[in-house]
């Protein structure tokens, strides 16, 4: 399969992975907008949000809510964007949840390194 998603969860690409189960594995987008873009992909090939069991997607909600408090903490993080996209608009066709950060005052772009530094320690 030619899915960059599997290929990162087999390790062939790698990623700054902030965390990882049998189910899912989250980490940092590496072309982000702002400081904390996280994904969270399912280990299991799924192709988008009708494709998925309710079983995974409910574990990813529960990880999506852990790691909202996580930011939070470690980079001060002020509002947080849940973001999964279907069909055309579904850059990477393996389901996939985008934790996109707010912060009320503008921050400057940190490298992705730095970022993952801050939230790992």
């Amino acid at each position: 399969m030619d899915c960059v998603f599997c290929k990162i969860n087999e390790g062939t690409i790698p990623s700054y992975t902030i965390y990882e189960d049998d189910i899912a594995r989250i980490f940092l987008d590496i072309s982000p907008d702002v400081n904390g873009h996280l994904l969270i992909v399912p280990k299991k090939h799924y192709i988008d949000l009708v494709d998925i069991d309710k079983d995974t997607l409910s574990h990813i909600m529960n990880l999506a809510k852990k790691y909202k408090l996580v930011l939070e903490n470690k980079l001060g993080i002020d509002g947080l964007t849940l973001i999964q996209n279907n069909g055309m608009i579904q850059e990477v066709k393996h389901y996939h949840l985008h934790l996109k950060p707010y912060y009320k005052e503008n921050k400057n772009l940190l490298p992705v390194e730095e970022v993952y530094k801050i939230i790992k320690n």
